[in-house]
């Protein structure tokens, strides 16, 4: 199993490629990022990992990037190859699902809310 050596890494993005997001072309999505990575020489700045799911499968496909914070939804490869430019740019990739504020991931104003379910169930 390799071993990378992280230092220098500005960005980490998590992908999910659980069940829900693979049927809506995780694989494709993942292929697209971690080649506009190589595309942008961005090897240095910013390092992948595949997930299972993430718990946001109306969203999908979800990507989360630390330490940012932010998490975000990425329909399609193209949305993909613009989320990784705009990471490297810093600029803000309009596809914001949440971000994290003061400690706390918090829905963002740029996208539909979809609530979800409570994770804990009063009573």
């Amino acid at each position: 199993m390799t071993t990378w050596n992280l230092e220098g890494m500005k960005t980490h993005l998590f992908i999910c490629n659980g069940s829900s997001c693979m049927r809506k072309d995780a694989e494709e999505i993942t292929l697209a990022i971690r080649d506009e990575i190589q595309r942008q020489a961005l090897d240095q700045e910013i390092h992948t990992t595949r997930t299972r799911c993430n718990g946001r499968c109306k969203d999908a496909c979800v990507v989360i990037a630390y330490p940012q914070g932010n998490w975000y939804r990425v329909p399609s490869t193209e949305h993909a190859r613009i989320l990784v430019q705009d990471l490297h740019h810093e600029s803000l990739y309009n596809e914001h699902v949440f971000t994290l504020r003061e400690g706390t991931l918090q829905r963002t104003a740029q996208t539909t809310a979809i609530k979800g379910i409570e994770k804990v169930k009063e009573g």
